[in-house]
């Protein structure tokens, strides 16, 4: 019997024959690659800074110094994609992987990807990258801040997707499958566009990227299911997400893409308003966008309850046991 006791509480230790060092090992393993992952459709490019609006001299874009991670204003969703679907990908690894201690293994996770992201961002901020190569202007310093705090918060955002994928809990899988549609669709889209080059990208993919996130809501809200009622809180925020992360896409490109605006922050702030409420609004076009990611959630949904119904009751009765 004591043997029997110490087996069941090894098994604690070594849940499918992995150690906690092992454990902890591959969770830092799969948070490193998947940082990888997520940058690698920058790197396959060659990772050359992009040319600079505020550069202190003109420069060929084959002569822009090494950079890992594509700094500019005009990048700046894509630059949230880099660092935000890797860290998705680890999370769900992570939830794959089925680690005994949960919150050991996401703490190595979030380290590995970490220090790719952290990494990559200190390469592309120093080491005379860019910094050293714009113009000693007010307006540099003001965009070398905002780049610089626009990557630390894409890449908070990619440890919080991160630790809410690899969640045991489906629901709350779910919503980070609805946080992360759309930069997923952008990751994608990056990497089609670097590989096809300058006018090499079929047309008919803007169309796969602009449905893709629908799809992608509705597939999570269907493995979600609405049972129990407080489920549909998750149904709720994922097409809000869907309806909302779009907008502010759109709204942070154009703002941002637009020059004369750089340092002016009313005028950015008044230019972003509009933008977002024109995106919000009918004319953004969202609207059949969460509409069919609703259709797919509930048609889904209600496939899976129908197959689920049907396999308990080609379960065998339990039989009564006799006197």
């Amino acid at each position: 019997m004591a043997n029997t006791g110490l087996g069941v509480a090894g098994s604690g230790e070594r849940r499918y024959g992995r150690t906690p060092a092992a454990e902890a090992a591959s969770a830092a393993l799969l948070g490193v690659l998947g940082g990888i992952l997520g940058l690698a459709p920058w790197l396959i490019t060659g990772a050359q800074l992009p040319v600079q609006n505020l550069w202190g001299e003109e420069t060929q874009p084959r002569d822009m110094p090494l950079a890992l991670l594509p700094l500019s204003q005009y990048r700046t969703t894509t630059l949230v994609a880099l660092l935000t679907v890797g860290a998705s990908a680890t999370g769900l690894a992570l939830r794959a992987l089925g680690p005994a201690r949960r919150g050991a293994a996401a703490a190595c996770a979030v380290g590995g990807v970490l220090l790719v992201h952290g990494g990559a961002a200190v390469q592309s901020f120093s080491f005379a990258v860019l910094s050293s190569g714009l113009d000693p202007e007010p307006r540099s310093s003001i965009y070398i801040a905002g780049l610089l705090g626009g990557t630390i918060a894409a890449i908070a955002a990619g440890v919080v997707a991160l630790l809410v994928l690899a969640s045991p809990s489906r629901p709350v899988a779910a919503l980070g499958v609805g946080l992360m549609a759309v930069p997923f669709a952008s990751w994608l889209a990056a990497a089609a566009a670097f590989l096809a080059g300058p006018g090499g990208m079929p047309t008919f993919l803007a169309t796969v990227w602009h449905w893709l996130p629908a799809v992608l809501v509705g597939a999570a809200l269907s493995w979600c299911g609405f049972k129990p009622s407080a489920r549909l809180w998750v149904w709720a925020a994922d097409l809000a997400l869907l309806w909302l992360v779009p907008a502010l896409f759109t709204s942070v490109n154009y703002v941002l893409g637009t020059r004369v605006y750089l340092g002016n922050f009313s005028e950015m702030a008044v230019l972003s308003r509009e933008i977002l409420a024109a995106t919000l609004g009918p004319a953004g076009g969202a609207g059949p966008i969460v509409l069919l990611a609703l259709a797919v959630g509930l048609v889904g949904a209600l496939f899976l309850a129908v197959l689920e119904r049907k396999s308990r009751r080609s379960e065998p009765a339990p039989q009564g046991g006799g006197g």
